[in-house]
């Protein structure tokens, strides 16, 4: 297989990336400011903002040996791009803007120029400009696609927008393959139990910033994969999230009853992602292997709690606590059973297969 450079291969979502390419049998080097605790990954501390240090660990030997091999190491078959401050507010703006940007450019740039013939960028469903907006701001229509005019006003986005078009101009230049994968919110496996994708289920009306979409850091490893072995798409944008909307209401009745002056513009799977990834699945044929409800299993308990929290005392029967529910919002929409800690959906699991990170 392929001698493959990941930039950010220590964070979050890079830990998953990684793994997901050494099991397809690639050879991986990490170029990160921390080391990643893998024996079979090299990590080369790089500072990707500057040109010259991208530059010589694109060219460079791929792990210390004694000696190193004769000859000049093998060229890199492509480069994941996934370094770059997360969000804003973990640095001021300025310095969101410049390193997130230069360093996407100096990959690019060194790539292009010695020769690398494809290059996966990381962009960010927050170009779609509702997640750090100044203000509440609406998505435009549904289901959300990467041909929809965007223009988000907030730093972080706009660093990925600039590099999404640096990308676009390079591509054109060399004839080269980059592909733009605008992440949704990545989820690791230990999440999903926990309580933020819990509220993502059952508090959705919190979640309109990332569109009700997320992306299992497994499967964004499977799309980096897909990725690596389609070829001669050119310059390519994909939106990278899971296939089915985080909560328990069927896509269409949700949106038509939270927002029913935005149009719905084709039909929608009864439970497809806002986010549409039907991109992605038809030009890299990829395919979702980790559906949340696959692992989302401790709803019951959840349940119950949130249940107690909300039981209250009636002042005219003292003695007779009243909950504000008769029944739970997800028995009656979904048709599960109290029986089961694990769900019982009423559609079919094999639906057609869709941050920050």
């Amino acid at each position: 297989m392929g001698h493959i450079v990941v930039t950010g291969g220590s964070g979050k979502a890079g830990q998953f990336v990684i793994k997901e390419l050494l099991s397809a049998g690639h050879t991986i080097l990490n170029l990160d400011l921390m080391a990643l605790d893998h024996p079979d990954v090299h990590t080369l501390k790089t500072d990707l903002v500057d040109s010259g240090q991208v530059f010589n660990a694109l060219s460079g030997q791929w792990a210390l040996r004694e000696p190193f091999p004769e000859g000049l190491p093998p060229r890199p078959d492509a480069v994941i791009h996934l370094a770059g401050y997360a969000r804003n507010m973990l640095v001021p703006d300025n310095e969101t803007f410049r390193s997130n940007t230069q360093g996407t450019y100096n990959i690019i740039e060194a790539g292009c120029k010695l020769g690398i013939r494809k290059i996966i960028i990381a962009s960010s469903v927050t170009v779609y400009g509702v997640a750090f907006a100044q203000g509440d701001t609406n998505f435009p229509s549904f289901p959300i696609h990467e041909d929809l005019d965007i223009n988000p006003t907030d730093t972080y986005a706009i660093a990925k927008l600039c590099g999404e078009r640096v990308a676009r101009g390079f591509a054109a230049r060399f004839g080269v393959d980059i592909y733009i994968l605008r992440i949704g919110r990545v989820i690791e496996p230990e999440e999903y139990n926990h309580d933020i994708f819990y509220s993502y289920v059952h508090e959705p009306t919190m979640w309109k910033v990332h569109g009700w979409s997320y992306i299992d850091a497994r499967d964004l490893g499977g799309m980096c994969e897909a990725a690596l072995q389609t070829d001669g798409l050119g310059f390519q944008v994909f939106n990278a999230t899971n296939d089915h909307i985080t909560n328990l209401s069927p896509t269409k009745d949700f949106l038509k009853s939270q927002f029913p002056d935005i149009p719905i513009t084709r039909e929608m799977e009864e439970f497809e992602a806002p986010f549409s990834n039907a991109k992605i699945k038809k030009l890299l044929g990829f395919q979702e292997k980790h559906p949340w409800h696959k692992y989302f299993n401790n709803w019951e308990k959840k349940q119950i709690e949130m249940e107690e929290k909300r039981m209250y005392v009636n002042p005219l029967t003292p003695n007779r606590r009243i909950s504000e529910y008769s029944q739970t919002p997800h028995t009656k929409l979904l048709g599960m059973h109290h029986h089961s800690t694990h769900f019982h959906f009423t559609f079919p699991l094999t639906i057609s297969p869709s941050t920050l990170f």
